[in-house]
């Protein structure tokens, strides 16, 4: 059994988190974890250029991190599965939490 902490495993999962590191790119798989949207609509509602949010989703597309459904011809986006969604909200969650005075000192 390999370890988790492989790098077979880990190299992946920072490749994720890197892509997850920028703001931009954040802020669509969260728009796109709370519903199924066209480019048209997260860009609207984040302010951004189409192009610039199909150019992201290309790259989130290709980490497996969003997911296409074409409906006729449009096309929505969606988090690629219940793990990328339960891992953004854990993670939300996390930095919604109050500060512990154990976590002040160390």
């Amino acid at each position: 059994m390999t370890p988790f902490y492989d790098d077979e495993r880990v190299a992946p999962l920072a490749d994720l988190f890197r892509l997850l590191g920028d703001p931009t790119r954040l802020r669509i798989v969260l728009a796109c974890a709370h519903d199924r949207l066209a480019v048209g609509a997260i860009a609207e509602a984040l302010g951004l250029s189409p192009s610039l949010v199909s150019h992201h989703l290309r790259l989130l597309r290709a980490a497996r991190i969003v997911r296409a459904e074409r409906e006729g011809k449009q096309v929505f986006y969606a988090a690629a599965d219940a793990h990328i969604s339960a891992m953004l909200a854990g993670m939300l969650e996390h930095v919604a939490e109050p500060v512990t005075d154990w976590q002040e000192h160390a």
